[in-house]
């Protein structure tokens, strides 16, 4: 008996044709027998199963064949062929590919407030004082859609209070020992709070504010002789555009100059706001605020003459009260010195230079873009803006509103500040003479991670310090070109 045996796979139009020739010889006379296997794959769907021996080259001949198809005959040989696996033509065709869960966020209930975020807090500010009275008080304010917070707070928890690893980067036993442990708990709450509702609070002509109020106890600042609270039940935070970072800088360079005015100042990411951006966040003292917020901060009203008058007349030095008929201010006169090197460094001008005359301005200065240049032709009756302190310490400045320069040139500086003054601290200018003030910054910036990786690490920060250490050297060699005393100033 002779056996041959050809097989063939054919895929065509979905059929499978498999094709066996028997031939043997009985009673001398040849007979062809063929059997023919068809898969019913057009009129019965094969099962997964099928398929998948197929695709792994499991089919042979005894799965393929019918029952109709098996002969009768009790001498027909049955042979068994395994198919050799065909390798796909184009393998990154017919491999699925793996599917990836993305984390969707739910934007279909916040869509309204999201799409009237605005870019800037001045522009937050215009928007809400379409939405509010010209006038409206503390109790009158109101809060954004406690429905959205839940959705936002959900997001802020899944980024922070879940995975229990602060913002705050405190690796050793101890902050620097020019942070308090109020600074320290103070830049944590900031950071790492849960938010439970944010208020945007509008005050009469003034910049709004854009509060937040997170989980805790009592406030970290000094609430002494501040019962009355409208706009913050407990701890809470103010907001500022991410164009005004140099916050943050500014509170670090504060405490480490030894001077100890400003406010704790972080830096934040809040989903629902600024498109994700790294927001600088300070702590509310309601103490600036006695009166309440409708009736405004306890500021110092004065003009550039009247300043440099107390200047001359050492206004409360050594607690001698001055006489009535004096220019001076509540103010005690070595926060003047401390302002004057504070706002130097950081080329802050909105405080003791308001119309930009000590500098060649920019157009796109605020005092251009408000006319303020323009009264530089009258020096003396320019008001001086932002001189703030407390309600129960009205000796003392708190510097806020810290936004500075980093981008103005050496031979561009703003010397008016400095005019008038005559003694600075001596902790300040002893380290700035130390060669540690980069040393010291970068430990104390570091604390901060968030603000730390939005300057670009390292290499960001590097460049800021670079800035402030030129700065250094003018307003050293100005204090022995002018004969400044360097004295200790403890009150």
């Amino acid at each position: 008996m002779e056996v041959t045996v050809l097989a063939a796979n054919i895929y065509k139009d979905g059929q499978e044709i498999l094709c066996v020739c028997i031939s043997f010889q009985q009673d001398e006379t040849w007979f062809p027998a063929v059997k023919f296997g068809y898969s019913q794959q057009n009129q019965d769907r094969r099962t997964d199963k099928d398929k998948y021996r197929h695709t792994r080259g499991l089919y042979n001949l005894e799965t393929s064949v019918l029952p109709d198809s098996v002969p009768t005959r009790s001498n027909v040989v049955y042979i068994t062929l395994r198919t050799k696996r065909l390798k796909p033509a184009n393998i990154r065709g017919t491999i699925r590919p793996k599917l990836r869960r993305k984390v969707r966020r739910n934007i279909t209930a916040g869509a309204a407030f999201t799409q009237n975020k605005l870019s800037t807090l001045e522009q937050d500010a215009g928007q809400i004082k379409r939405n509010f009275e010209r006038n409206t008080s503390f109790g009158e304010s109101r809060d954004v859609d406690h429905r959205y917070q839940d959705l936002f707070h959900k997001s802020l928890t899944d980024e922070h209070t879940d995975s229990h690893i602060s913002s705050i980067r405190i690796y050793s036993q101890r902050a620097p020992p020019w942070l308090s442990t109020q600074d320290v708990k103070a830049m944590r709450f900031l950071a790492d709070t849960k938010v439970l509702r944010i208020k945007e609070v509008s005050h009469g002509d003034a910049r709004s504010l854009l509060i937040f109020q997170g989980v805790s106890g009592a406030s970290v600042t000094d609430q002494k002789g501040t019962e009355r609270n409208d706009v913050c039940g407990g701890r809470c935070g103010i907001i500022n555009s991410p164009v005004d970072n140099t916050e943050v800088f500014a509170f670090h360079l504060d405490r480490v100059l030894g001077l100890n005015r400003t406010l704790p100042a972080v830096s934040r990411k809040f989903s629902f706001l600024h498109d994700g951006l790294p927001c600088p966040v300070v702590s509310w003292d309601a103490s600036l605020y006695p009166e309440g917020l409708a009736a405004g901060s306890s500021s110092v009203r004065l003009t550039w003459g009247e300043y440099q008058s107390s200047l001359k007349q050492r206004c409360w030095l050594k607690n001698i009260s001055p006489r009535p008929e004096s220019s001076c201010s509540s103010v005690h006169h070595y926060e003047w010195s401390k302002l004057a090197v504070f706002d130097f460094l950081l080329q802050i001008h909105s405080r003791l230079d308001q119309g930009c005359c000590g500098f060649r301005p920019r157009m796109e200065d605020l005092c251009m873009e408000l006319g303020h240049h323009a009264e530089c032709v009258d020096q003396n009756h320019i008001e001086l803006a932002n001189i703030v302190h407390r309600g129960h310490d009205p000796r003392h400045l708190v510097f806020i509103n810290n936004k500075g320069f980093f981008d103005r040139n050496e031979d561009n500086l703003d010397f008016k500040i400095l005019e008038g003054i005559k003694e600075l601290p001596e902790q300040a200018v002893t380290v700035l003479k130390s060669k540690k003030l980069r040393e010291k910054l970068l430990q104390s910036l570091f604390l901060d991670q968030t603000y730390w990786e939005s300057q670009g690490g390292r290499q960001g920060i590097d460049k800021l310090i670079d800035v402030i250490e030129r700065r250094v050297k003018v307003l050293l060699t100005y204090i022995n070109a002018h004969g400044i005393k360097i004295i200790t100033m403890n009150a």
